[in-house]
């Protein structure tokens, strides 16, 4: 049977040397497998030795993980930071090296899966189909891919793709420095597939191309290879490294219900001409020959048109007459009119909505200058879209009115991923629903009815 996790790096066509390495094993006596993508920097021989540092501090760290993964994570890549920065004061040669790195520890027991990042190495997850990059590109030219002022493939022809703001390497005291280090977590659903790389394959193969290879059949060796191959065979001009992990754990299936049987209706039998008993022209003669009909007297077959006319002013003053009675009370504060500061106070959940049903593309940045905090809901917010990227600039707080009871966002059917950063998410009592529909959560907080904290996903 094939592993559900497999590693593979290439030197690729241009480069005389590989800078790259990984991680791809299951750690022992646990339910994990780390995964880790490793991208060295600084030319012959440096790039390599930070990268296998890195390596070499990830494993020896990651060994037992328990407590907290996300600080966990943290407290490693800040390690292999400082062995980094150390080996540089040793050797002058490598006085420029550094590394870039994303890492995953998937639980395959909880279907959860923790990661953090630095730099230019890529995250994605594959769900229902549907490739969604998770990490975020700590560069110039990522930055501006994320937020739609490039399009991917500007991004991947872009001069500048290789520069970055952040690696491990390039300052000390990272682990004290505000979002230097990416981390969050992720439901981890049977049938889900997460893929780690370096920029020699994201630079070669757009999402389309990644995600076509990814859905043939076949395992994970075969896909990772053939994703060598396809980066290589559009020109390979730099190190390649990729690391798959599938969850294949069954899925739960629910038993149908079985239909409730309900009693058969009586048939009626139709009516018709030919089952209808003739009807007797006289049917009372025989009782009622000693009464003669009143003479001249017309039957009545409906109302004179007077009659209509009448009855119908009847009505009409009678309508009016409570009308009246009802404009009155309103007027004497009986039955007050809608009060507009309602409507005023939901402007800012209306103006989301309007912004998400009108949205092009899937990834939508919020200005906590042009979205006021809090957004007041008094109904849910509605994503009708396959994915989204919801991402505050600042934390905007999304905030329940007084009487809603119900869920923050509304996500439809087919949705295969939502992502949200940077909210606080209040006077909500239950957000299990978000969860399950595999919601992704980064930097989110969640604030309970009574004002208790009963969470946070960093």
């Amino acid at each position: 049977m094939d592993r559900n996790y497999f590693g593979i790096t290439d030197i690729g066509k241009v480069r005389s040397n590989n800078e790259d390495t990984f991680i791809a094993q299951k750690i022992d006596g646990t339910n994990y497998i780390l995964a880790c993508v490793i991208d060295g920097v600084g030319g012959y021989a440096g790039g390599e030795v930070a990268a296998a540092i890195a390596k070499g501090t990830i494993i020896s760290l990651m060994e037992k993980p328990e407590g907290d993964l996300s600080l966990l994570m943290q407290a490693a890549f800040a390690e292999a930071n400082d062995q980094i920065l150390a080996a540089k004061l040793l050797n002058k040669d490598h006085a420029d090296m550094a590394c870039v790195m994303t890492m995953a520890l998937a639980d395959l027991k909880t279907n959860q899966f923790y990661y953090a990042h630095v730099g230019d190495t890529r995250l994605y997850l594959l769900r229902d189909d549907s490739l969604i990059k998770i990490s975020k590109d700590q560069s110039f030219v990522g930055f501006m891919e994320e937020s739609g002022r490039l399009t991917e493939e500007q991004a991947m022809q872009h001069p500048k793709r290789n520069e970055i703001n952040k690696a491990l390497g390039f300052s000390g005291n990272i682990g004290t420095q505000e979002d230097y280090i990416e981390t969050g977590h992720s439901p981890f659903l049977p049938g889900d597939m997460i893929l780690l790389c370096s920029d020699g394959l994201s630079d070669m193969l757009n999402r389309q191309h990644i995600t076509d290879i990814l859905l043939k059949h076949g395992g994970l060796e075969q896909k990772g290879t053939e994703l060598i191959d396809a980066a290589n065979a559009n020109g390979g001009r730099d190190n390649i490294t990729v690391v798959l992990v599938k969850n294949d754990t069954p899925a739960f299936v629910h038993e149908a219900t079985k239909p409730i049987a309900r009693p058969k209706k009586k048939k009626v039998p139709v009516v018709t001409h030919e089952n209808v008993a003739p009807v007797d022209e006289h049917p009372v003669q025989e009782q009622t020959t000693a009464l003669s009909p009143l003479p001249h007297k017309q039957k009545t077959t409906g109302f004179s048109p007077l009659l209509k006319i009448g009855i119908f002013i009847v009505l009409a003053a009678i309508a009016y007459y409570f009308w009246k009675q009802q404009y009155n009370s309103t007027l004497e504060g009986k039955h007050k009119l809608p009060d507009l500061a309602v409507f005023d106070k939901h402007a800012q959940a209306l103006k989301l909505q309007d912004t998400l049903d009108k949205l092009i593309g899937n990834i939508l940045i919020l200005d906590d200058s042009t979205f006021k905090s809090p957004i007041l809901i008094a109904e849910p917010i509605k994503i009708n879209r396959d994915s989204l990227y919801l991402k505050a600039t600042g934390n905007i707080v999304i905030k329940s009115d007084t009487g809603y009871k119900g869920q923050p966002f509304l996500i439809a059917p087919n949705n295969k991923s939502t992502l949200l950063e940077n909210f606080t998410l209040e006077n909500f009592d239950d957000l299990n629903v978000l969860k399950r529909k595999g919601v992704l959560l980064k930097n989110v907080q969640f604030i309970r009815t009574d004002g208790v904290i009963s969470g946070s996903v960093k």
